[in-house]
């Protein structure tokens, strides 16, 4: 693991150099380093909404990165850079709705080879419409 702390514009610099998380246009939000607690918000995009009468309702892929993607980063807190999935699963509560989604990570234990990472998502009216479980390998990639 390194010492380096890594800064709510360091983060976004990374998402931003990214062509798949730039696309999903991940904005930083907070950052608790120590905590390994890292807060990112996603807005709608056309490309991200489900069709017909699901209409202003996000599809479950970009909900399902956007897990991945704030889970990942969490453990990059504490080890200095991005690091391997191993698994994550999804379970959606409720549909996902508005202009704009906030997850936030918690990172439960950051061992020697393996992480596991808890990530809660809200809508824009605060409702809790999906929670993720990852686990992440530790070798900074």
């Amino acid at each position: 693991m390194t010492n380096a702390k890594l800064t709510p514009d360091t983060l976004q610099a990374w998402f931003d150099g990214s062509p798949f998380i730039a696309f999903m246009n991940l904005k930083v939000e907070a950052v608790d380093a120590e905590a390994g607690s890292l807060t990112v918000s996603m807005p709608m995009r056309p490309e991200f909404e489900r069709g017909g009468p699901m209409k202003g309702q996000f599809h479950g892929g970009p909900v399902a990165s956007l897990i991945d993607t704030v889970g990942d980063f969490a453990v990059a807190l504490k080890v200095g850079g991005g690091v391997p999935t191993i698994n994550f699963r999804v379970d959606y509560l409720r549909p996902s709705s508005g202009a704009v989604l906030t997850a936030t990570a918690n990172a439960r234990r950051v061992g020697r080879s393996v992480a596991v990472v808890d990530i809660d998502v809200h809508d824009e009216q605060g409702r809790l419409t999906a929670i993720g479980r990852g686990t992440y390998g530790m070798q900074v990639g």
